[in-house]
């Protein structure tokens, strides 16, 4: 087995969402939580902690939206290099602790293909750019996540192959009758086979729905892939309490859901929106 196939056997335990727990730590709306690799990097460090002491294999990086499109909303389109270098250190630091691994988070752009506002090689360029910058830091791998038009999904991936590091590939499936297609329409079926043609070493879905809607998704790839499967749920559906969402399943459900996960072929399995260390903490015992 080389450095670059270590994942191929295995199931392992993600992390969960990062945005609420950055929250918890004072980010306020409005803020690009991304910023806070430079104005706040021990509180992002923190994070990364959290999900380490509860019991995490790898855990990803404060970067989800460090392109030069979602930072510019910011004024911080020429700080791209230097935010996704430091979202890398703070979760190398706290994995390197517990001999764990780190995989940068790239997400989507900000900005949809189909406006026309964008061509493709503009969206590869950044990309590229965000993943380089990734890369000179080593992480064990990158993860493109949180796609809804596999158009883009594709772009960002073949930008991150160029680094030469393992890169996982995840949609958004949250669309149609059974919340089994993207926001474009497409199916499982279709993201594997798109996913794969990039060059996705590992593939998978994230955010969108609750951990239930995951386990029919997560059998429809793995009936049609021999790759390893990523799946990183919500904690269930959200229900809108003043200006939050609250969302009310427990860390216990959320681990029972993700044996049948496991069963359904998954080998990463983590959480997304509205789940804490706790419910990686309960993932981790039920294994």
């Amino acid at each position: 087995m080389t450095k670059h196939d270590w994942f191929s056997s295995g199931t392992f335990i993600l992390d969960g969402g990062w945005g609420t727990q950055l929250q918890l730590r004072g980010l306020t709306t409005g803020e690009h939580p991304d910023l806070w690799n430079l104005s706040q990097p021990d509180k992002v460090r923190e994070v990364a902690e959290a999900y380490i002491q509860a019991g995490s294999d790898i855990i990803l990086t404060n970067t989800f939206g460090s392109n030069r499109f979602l930072l510019a909303r910011h004024g911080a389109e020429n700080n791209v290099a230097e935010i996704n270098r430091a979202g890398v250190r703070l979760s190398k630091d706290a994995a390197q602790q517990q001999n764990r691994r780190v995989f940068a988070a790239i997400g989507p752009s900000g900005v949809m293909l189909m406006s026309g506002t964008v061509t493709p090689d503009e969206l590869y360029a950044a990309f590229l750019e965000q993943a380089e910058a990734i890369a000179e830091e080593g992480p064990a791998g990158i993860v493109v996540e949180t796609m809804s038009d596999p158009a883009e999904a594709v772009l960002a991936v073949k930008a991150a192959k160029t680094t030469g590091l393992p890169v996982a590939a995840c949609m958004v499936f949250d669309t149609g009758k059974n919340k089994d297609r993207t926001m474009m329409g497409t199916t499982p079926e279709e993201a594997v086979e798109q996913l794969t043609a990039a060059g996705a070493d590992i593939i998978g879905a994230n955010c969108g729905q609750g951990i239930e809607g995951f386990i029919p998704i997560c059998r429809r790839m793995r009936a049609v892939t021999a790759l390893p499967i990523w799946m990183k749920a919500n904690a269930g559906l959200p229900e809108v309490v003043g200006d939050k969402a609250v969302y009310h399943q427990t860390p216990e459900t959320f681990a029972s859901s993700a044996r049948e996960l496991v069963l359904a072929g998954a080998n990463f399995i983590g959480g997304c929106c509205g789940t804490t260390p706790e419910y990686i903490k309960a993932l981790a015992s039920s294994r």
